[in-house]
């Protein structure tokens, strides 16, 4: 009942909270870079000043960042406006998902802290450009899985009237064009005990290669590092920007056969490795991949708590003991924002098959980076609950995620993944040769 309540109140912000955007709603690209940002949000902040106007983002990285000591807060010395906790929760529900409401009344230790809200999002100038020229010329498919008409911009639907509009923005936000990173993951049990998964992504798009091939959205190579389990392993993804017209191509190269294979699994909600089961291949980064199999409502948008500069969090003086707690994240670690968000409502399609029956998420009107899903499962209940710890990485010029977790309301789990606090420093805008993501070159560096 709690939540039919919520979707209500995100009904009436699809008509209240959408209003200032109703020129928008036209595709008015004359306004883009005035009175809306560049990528089509208001640059308005809300009436009482709780979210702040947009005014340009953040333009340099503060004198004390350093890359080998993780990204320096451009606030380092501002404290909680308030702690929101079981005991006075009521007092802000309207901005909490039913996630947060059922961390907050199931575990002694979860807490979230406001901090101020900055609107840090910013893309180089490029982008903007990209966005400006190419984004009249966007046509999504019919059944919205795909889409054409860009070939630089981040942005197809600066102005997104559906809900696949905000998916594919997503799916394709600016990460630097490429990027290489080694991060880590622990799939926490009931009893505290952990063995992280560390794997070494790297991921070149589209918008970064001179002729890509037709059709495609990005490339992907994970090698797998540890534990022995599947240390040794890869994963290659080939995902197309047109899923109407052909699948997600995926291959996997396993030492024990020395063989590189097709790998159709590695996609919905088959487990993602080295997750002991608490994540499908589509949790990875909020939603990733093909929508298919859901019909996609965009609700509306409104005001949030959520995850948002996340600084603290990608500290390389912190070590993995410090942020993986017993029940949930060292919440001391978090910063959490109000925030206007897009809110998606993803409903399971009649015949389609998956282990979500529904998945509601929140996902940001700035960077369109996802902050924050809400899994049901077939009978309708809230299963997991998946926070996404947004933060700005200024040698990206974009902003991502310093980490992320997901809870398991049914068996008291969770997973921590995407830290890097004891890897080496993200490399971002790295030039690949396209053959470099082949099924043969795979084979050769696995070897």
């Amino acid at each position: 009942m709690k939540f039919l309540k919520l979707t209500m109140l995100f009904e009436f912000f699809l008509i209240a909270g959408l209003a200032s955007g109703a020129a928008a709603a036209a595709g008015d690209f004359s306004r883009l870079g005035k009175d809306l940002t560049p990528w089509g949000a208001p640059k308005a902040g809300s009436p009482d000043g709780t979210i702040p106007a947009w005014d340009g983002g953040i333009q340099k990285a503060p004198a004390s960042y350093d890359p080998k000591k993780g990204y320096a807060s451009p606030f380092p010395d501002e404290k909680p406006l308030y702690t929101i906790t079981a005991a006075n929760y009521k007092q802000y529900e309207a901005k909490l998902t039913a996630g947060h409401i059922e961390l907050l009344k199931r575990y002694p230790n979860y807490k979230i802290n406001v901090y101020p809200s900055h609107r840090t999002h910013s893309l180089p100038q490029s982008q903007y450009d990209a966005i400006a020229k190419e984004g009249p010329n966007v046509k999504l498919t019919t059944d919205g899985n795909g889409f054409t008409g860009t070939k630089k911009s981040t942005v197809p639907f600066p102005f997104p009237q559906s809900g696949v509009e905000v998916y594919h923005n997503m799916v394709l936000r600016y990460r630097g064009g490429s990027y290489s990173r080694t991060i880590a993951n622990f799939p926490v049990q009931a009893n505290w005990s952990f063995t992280p998964a560390v794997w070494k992504e790297e991921t070149q798009f589209y918008i970064h290669m001179d002729n890509p091939a037709e059709n495609l959205g990005y490339y992907a190579m994970v090698s797998y590092l540890a534990p022995t389990s599947i240390a040794g392993d890869f994963a290659l993804v080939q995902e197309p920007i047109n899923k109407s017209a052909e699948a997600r191509r995926a291959w996997a190269y396993n030492p024990g056969s020395r063989r590189v294979l097709r790998a159709p699994q590695i996609g919905f909600d088959s487990p993602m490795t080295g997750s002991d089961g608490l994540m499908t291949q589509d949790d990875y980064d909020g939603f990733n991949g093909s929508p298919e199999r859901y019909d996609w409502k965009l609700v509306g948008k409104r005001e949030m708590i959520i995850p948002y500069n996340n600084f603290k969090l990608t500290d390389k003086s912190l070590k993995y003991t410090d942020i993986v707690g017993k029940q949930n994240v060292n919440q001391d670690l978090v910063r959490y924002e109000v925030h206007r968000v897009y809110v998606l409502e993803a409903t399971l399609k009649p015949g389609a098959r998956h282990i979500y029956s529904k998945r509601v998420g929140l996902v940001d009107e700035d960077s369109f980076q996802v902050a924050h899903v809400d899994n049901y499962d077939g009978r309708g209940e809230l299963w997991r609950s998946h926070e996404v710890f947004a933060s700005y990485f200024y040698d990206c010029g974009c902003t991502w995620i310093a980490g992320d977790a997901q809870y398991d309301f049914q068996s008291g789990r969770y997973i921590l993944s995407a830290l890097a606090n004891e890897q080496q420093p993200f490399v971002f805008g790295k030039q690949y040769k396209p053959d470099y993501f082949s099924p043969d070159n795979m084979k050769r560096l696995a070897k």
